[in-house]
């Protein structure tokens, strides 16, 4: 890999890192709003609108762990955990900090905004790091058993069997936590799982259209890793 390619490689990993960490806060900072979604007419989500973006945060990391390896994928992981965190942090101090009497938005309204997000980071961290190691393991298993050919199967796959994890574990620490309640918990597992399984479907030729162009790029095998070539 030539000097420039090295470059090219840095800049894309630095763009899909900067895209996974961006979802991931975002998420988490507007999951307390609930809608209803019936975009085929035959079903009628009722999900958080901060599942809208999270589906992309496991796109991504399928795209590295595609073209980066295994342990790029993880570093990602940790480093939207440690974004997640941080910027809960500020919101506290934030959340602490008393409004002036002119200020546009009062204590109540901020507190009430903003106040569950902690509980909401809590939750959504201890699922999604058991959701996303997960599916980093099951997606190298899958690579590995059919010699990088049949990508949909792993990213299919993969994400399956993380994101009924990661639904079930999130709605049900919101529900411990008393931020949901209990009777709620089937259907919003249910429409989570379904909105993430239909996303992981259509996001498949997108995530092709992407490994292609990486591995055309940078002339990389079908198990072939750009970090291999950095050794």
């Amino acid at each position: 890999m030539t000097e420039k390619q090295e470059k090219q490689a840095g800049i894309i990993f630095l763009i899909l890192a900067s895209i996974f960490i961006t979802s991931l806060v975002v998420c988490n900072l507007i999951f307390q709003k609930f809608i209803y979604w019936n975009p085929f007419g035959w079903y009628r989500f009722e999900i958080s609108v901060g599942l809208l973006p999270y589906p992309i945060t496991f796109l991504i990391t399928d795209t590295i762990s595609e073209i980066y390896g295994k342990k790029k994928a993880n570093q990602v992981v940790i480093a939207g955990i440690f974004a997640s965190v941080f910027s809960m942090l500020i919101i506290w101090v934030a959340n602490t900090a008393p409004a002036i009497s002119n200020s546009p938005i009062d204590n109540l309204t901020f507190s009430k905004v903003f106040g569950l997000s902690p509980l909401g980071v809590l939750a959504s961290m201890l699922a999604y790091l058991a959701a996303q190691f997960v599916d980093i393991r099951i997606y190298h298993f899958w690579k590995n058993y059919t010699k990088g050919r049949h990508l949909w199967i792993r990213n299919n796959f993969s994400t399956f069997s993380s994101q009924l994890l990661d639904t079930a574990l999130v709605v049900g620490l919101l529900c411990a936590f008393e931020v949901l309640q209990w009777s709620s918990f089937p259907s919003l597992v249910f429409s989570g799982f379904l909105y993430k399984v239909i996303v992981a479907i259509l996001d498949t030729p997108f995530l092709y259209a992407i490994v292609y162009y990486m591995k055309r790029k940078f002339n990389l095998a079908p198990q072939q890793e750009i970090t291999e070539l950095l050794l």
